[in-house]
């Protein structure tokens, strides 16, 4: 009797068929946390010309002084329109979003929730101004002097020299929203704990003496 013939396409498949059931799926990658350390400003330290196609065009040169990046900053915080719509809130960490860039400059901002802060920190070789756009944070600074508290509330600007040691918290019920200029960008961040902070104080107050 005549045995049947396979057609050649037919036992391919089925070959086909079992070498794939053979392999193990690969399992999807798993996404990078959005935020990879979540607990402080270095977060945020980057090339400040690392997106150019943030840079403002609208204006007639970028500024170059204190003065001028004052200006930017109460420029930036008096649109709402641009900043607000961006602002988000993080239980974990404080929040914050790359507003512009320049030469020699970045601006970004921050929002907080209760409780949030950024411990005892410098910005390294940056300067910066920052203002409060909405609720109200707390600094407290370290000088030669000693320490400094001060209110920082809507309507009012910190202008902070390369070096200068604070620290700022949401100590109110109600979330808080700033806005930050760096120049020439943040690319360092030094934080300091209790002992390194009693002896950052005696560096400063013997600079200052």
């Amino acid at each position: 009797m005549r045995m049947p013939r396979l057609r050649k396409r037919n036992r391919d498949l089925h070959k086909r068929t079992r070498l794939t059931a053979s392999v193990p799926a690969v399992p999807a990658a798993v996404p990078a946390a959005r935020w990879a350390d979540g607990l402080s400003d270095v977060s945020i330290a980057g090339d400040p010309l690392a997106f150019p196609h943030l840079a403002r065009t609208d204006l007639p040169a970028h500024p170059t002084t204190v003065a001028g990046y004052a200006r930017l900053v109460r420029e930036i915080a008096a649109d709402r329109a641009r900043w607000e719509p961006l602002v988000r809130y993080d239980a974990l960490t404080r929040w914050y979003a790359r507003l512009e860039t320049g030469p020699g400059y970045e601006v970004w901002l921050l929002s907080w929730l209760p409780g949030q802060g950024t411990g005892f920190h410098d910005h390294g070789q940056a300067s910066g101004v920052m203002t409060v756009v909405s609720g109200e944070l707390a600094e407290r600074s370290l000088t030669g002097a000693g320490e400094d508290h001060r209110p920082l509330r809507p309507g009012g600007q910190r202008v902070l020299s390369a070096g200068y040691l604070h620290e700022v918290v949401n100590a109110s019920l109600e979330p808080a929203v700033s806005i930050h200029l760096y120049t020439p960008g943040l690319v360092e961040m030094n934080q300091y704990g209790a002992g390194a902070e009693r002896v950052r104080h005696e560096e400063l107050r013997t600079a200052e003496g």
